[in-house]
């Protein structure tokens, strides 16, 4: 079970310490370190000093880093066109030395739209489908060749389709709770599934029908890897728990109902669960950036008892 760990910035958080938290993952020995991909805070949180662009800061990760991965979950498809996109990401790819993953989604927060006046269309998932084309045949388009794509939304022509990325290819992510199109787009182009705060019971169901549909499209199910992303508040007793659950404006039962909360061992046997139903790789959403001696935890209780 590979631990990764998912930051949500647009809470509130500089570039610098988005970095000491990079640092920390890399030095703890998680897999990677991933953020969201948003502009504007969301709930009580004041979100102050403003956000920090999601490629931006990978890039800067990805100069002053050397191990882990780094991606989003999910990058929105309304904030980028997807030929820009891809160049970015490629670019990145190249700066890390080939540690980039490109998690890919429709967007939904209306709210940060109209803050910063980016257009918000109605259709985007017949969007996010066009990008996911363009943007993986640009990668795939051999040096020399051109790339062209005529849609409903978008339209290339004579596209050299460079840079091309360090790797052979950028794993993508696709995810999401919806029934059908998304395990369709899912198999047709993603390398993982994630199954974003579900339940073990509503991940395995999910987990089925990607399965069926990549097979529906000719490819074997355990071709894709399977994850989760769920907030952690881990504690050494309980009112370790209670502390980093109110620091972070939740409720103990909430948290251990709907994430991975408790002591060390409730959290590693709540994660095998998930892993009963064929998840390999958890991402933990940590809200307290600030709180390190948490990350220490998790990696010296939890992660050393899932390897």
């Amino acid at each position: 079970m590979d631990l990764r760990i998912f930051t949500e910035p647009q809470q509130g958080a500089t570039y610098d310490t988005l970095l000491t938290v990079a640092k920390a993952t890399e030095d703890l020995g998680f897999d990677a370190f991933f953020r969201s991909d948003h502009y504007l805070k969301m709930g009580s949180a004041d979100g102050l000093p403003g956000p920090t662009d999601a490629w931006i800061t990978l890039a800067g990760l990805a100069r002053e880093t050397k191990r882990i991965r780094l991606g989003t979950l999910m990058t929105a498809g309304t904030f980028r066109l997807p030929g820009v996109l891809a160049i970015q990401v490629a670019q990145i790819d190249q700066m890390s030395g080939g540690r980039v993953e490109l998690g890919l989604g429709a967007g939904w927060f209306e709210e940060e739209h109209k803050a910063y006046g980016i257009p918000f269309p109605k259709e985007k998932f017949g969007r996010l489908e066009e990008q996911l084309e363009i943007v993986t045949g640009l990668w795939a388009t051999e040096a020399g060749s051109t790339f062209d794509f005529h849609g409903k939304y978008y339209d290339l022509t004579d596209s050299p389709a460079l840079p091309k990325p360090a790797q052979a290819k950028i794993p993508v992510l696709v995810g999401g709770h919806g029934p059908s199109r998304t395990p369709a787009l899912a198999a047709k182009y993603a390398d993982e599934f994630n199954m974003p705060f579900g339940s073990v019971e509503d991940s395995e169901r999910q987990f089925a029908r990607v399965r069926a549909a990549a097979e529906e499209a000719g490819r074997k199910g355990d071709e894709l890897t399977y994850s989760n992303a769920l907030v952690v508040c881990v504690g050494k007793d309980d009112q370790e728990v209670a502390r980093r659950a109110a620091a972070i404006g939740r409720e103990v039962p909430e948290l251990k109902s709907n994430g991975l909360a408790g002591s060390p061992a409730e959290v590693v046997d709540k994660i095998g669960r998930y892993a009963e139903i064929g998840s390999r790789r958890i991402y933990l959403q940590v809200l307290d950036l600030h709180d390190l001696e948490h990350l220490e935890l998790i990696s010296a209780q939890v992660q050393s008892q899932l390897s």
